[in-house]
């Protein structure tokens, strides 16, 4: 049965419903795959430049980058919402920048909405992104983008001060238009007091079983990615190591010529290789 496209209302109306599952994806056969599982929205994520394109952080990621990953992954995806990253830059040295780049990851990137990271200091920004009609999804918490300034990939809001600055920054991006908010790494009894605190649905990625949905790098959920598992991380399949399993054992079927068979291989008639033969 085909499923219809969803759309921000849709997200919108799963607040306290069932809920919401995010996977990112970053191309062609991501983005198919994500959409056959029936995943609620494809998050076209900046975690790209490192699962991807091998940048040891996410600041490196550019517009374009976006932009193409962007446009390969909505190739693949006919049900699923799909979200694009704002990398960093594009949306933090000044408003029309941040509309023109926003602009640019729907028209050119073919994005439903974008994704902004920051709370309180962003919604101004947010807030002129929505009313040039663009959706956009918060993202507070563990920022990637800024996580030097935070002291690195730690958990956030641990103590009752920086807990209520991440209520302000919820409540400050709900009243800017967000139609939904990621919260990362942040104690899980302060993630579901969040959730009941907002009118839009939360999206928790470390976050606990309290928000609205979870979300999830997909080459961290299938075991692709191994320089370092964040420990919200439930790995459902380890590929990697079938994938090296299946290099390994091409090379040495090349190797020992056992690769290709007869069965991979394409034949042509015995007396035109005759010919063939007889015109040196």
């Amino acid at each position: 049965m085909h499923q219809k496209k969803l759309t921000i209302p849709d997200i919108r109306h799963r607040k306290n419903g069932t809920p919401i599952s995010v996977l990112t994806a970053y191309d062609y056969p991501w983005g198919r795959l994500v959409d056959a599982a029936g995943i609620d929205i494809a998050l076209v994520g900046d975690s790209l430049g490192m699962v991807v394109l091998g940048y040891p952080d996410t600041v490196s990621v550019t517009m374009e980058e976006m932009i193409h990953h962007s446009k390969a992954v909505v190739r693949g995806v006919e049900h699923a919402l799909v979200v694009t990253d704002m990398p960093f830059g594009s949306y933090n040295s000044s408003m029309p920048a941040a509309i023109n780049n926003a602009t640019r990851l729907l028209k050119e990137g073919r994005a439903d909405a974008v994704k902004v990271e920051g709370g309180v200091a962003m919604a101004e920004t947010v807030a002129a992104i929505v009313r040039a009609g663009i959706p956009v999804q918060g993202h507070i918490g563990l920022t990637p983008q800024t996580a030097t300034s935070l002291g690195g990939f730690k958990v956030q809001g641990k103590s009752a001060h920086a807990a209520q600055q991440l209520l302000d920054d919820a409540r400050a991006l709900e009243e800017a238009g967000c139609f939904s908010i990621v919260l990362e790494a942040i104690p899980a009894p302060l993630a579901e007091h969040i959730t009941k605190a907002i009118s839009i649905p939360t999206i928790g990625i470390g976050a606990g079983p309290g928000c609205d949905g979870q979300v999830l790098v997909i080459h961290d959920l299938v075991g692709l990615y191994d320089r370092f598992t964040p420990k919200f991380v439930k790995q459902y399949a380890r590929i990697n190591e079938q994938v090296a399993a299946a290099l390994a054992q091409y090379k040495t079927e090349v190797e020992s010529r056992a690769f290709p068979d007869e069965a991979h291989s394409f034949s042509m008639k015995a007396e035109e290789m005759d010919k063939l033969l007889q015109l040196y």
